[in-house]
């Protein structure tokens, strides 16, 4: 899992947005933000875009934690709790696995452990391997 955290620290993105990487596993992965002014929109509440950021970073670990170069086809959020401030937590999961499309779903929660978003991703896997791409660094 060495590689695949590795590979992550180049999203500069999930970087700029405070993204922090907890854990990493075959199909899974833990994120978290913790709201800042940035991540607010006109009225104050987190953006979904900080949001979508925060579950499509989660998601991506999780696909690519088999070691192959994985990305998304298609995803959807859906927002279910307005927050303010605090820490979120992304927790992504692999509802099912073939050979070259997979699908995730990523459960955003506050500090309460209240469902603030649920995004679902489908995903699909190339040929190339990780540690190619870390090569070409």
């Amino acid at each position: 899992m060495d590689q695949i955290r590795e590979f992550f620290k180049r999203d500069r993105f999930a970087d700029y947005n405070g993204i922090k990487l907890l854990e990493i596993g075959k199909g899974s992965a833990t994120a978290q933000m913790a709201v800042t002014e940035k991540h607010l929109n006109g009225i104050s509440t987190v953006h979904g875009g900080a949001l979508f950021t925060l579950a499509d970073f989660t998601f991506a670990v999780a696909a690519n934690s088999w070691g192959r170069v994985t990305v998304a086809t298609n995803a959807n959020i859906s927002y279910l709790k307005a927050t303010k401030s605090g820490v979120l937590t992304a927790t992504a999961r692999e509802v099912s696995k073939g050979f070259r499309i997979a699908n995730y779903t990523v459960e955003i929660t506050d500090k309460e452990g209240d469902l603030v978003a649920l995004f679902q991703g489908m995903a699909y896997r190339k040929k190339e391997k990780l540690e190619e791409v870390l090569m070409d660094k």
